[in-house]
């Protein structure tokens, strides 16, 4: 195995923990500014107002990406797991 093999699972891994990651930071992101515009705007500044939002859009983003997000992974691990025979050699 080089250091360009290394290189490349690395980039994958990061790659695939990005794809993973991304939609539910980007939705709780989105929804922790509205909630922020709002707080500002009302001048209402109750901590569990930003967060139970963020929880149910998340728990929300979750069930409807899950199957996406889990069969994305089993992909990754299914090609990991094919390529260890090559870099033994």
């Amino acid at each position: 195995m080089s250091i360009g093999d290394a290189i490349t699972i690395l980039r994958g891994g990061i790659f695939q923990v990005l794809m993973i990651a991304a939609p539910l930071l980007l939705s709780a992101l989105i929804v922790g500014l509205i909630v922020a515009i709002l707080q500002a705007a009302t001048s209402i500044q109750e901590q569990t107002l930003t967060f139970v939002p963020k929880m149910f859009v998340i728990l929300g983003m979750l069930a409807l990406l899950g199957g996406f997000m889990f069969s994305s992974l089993g992909e990754y691990t299914k090609d990991l797991f094919s390529k260890i025979p090559d870099m033994v050699r």
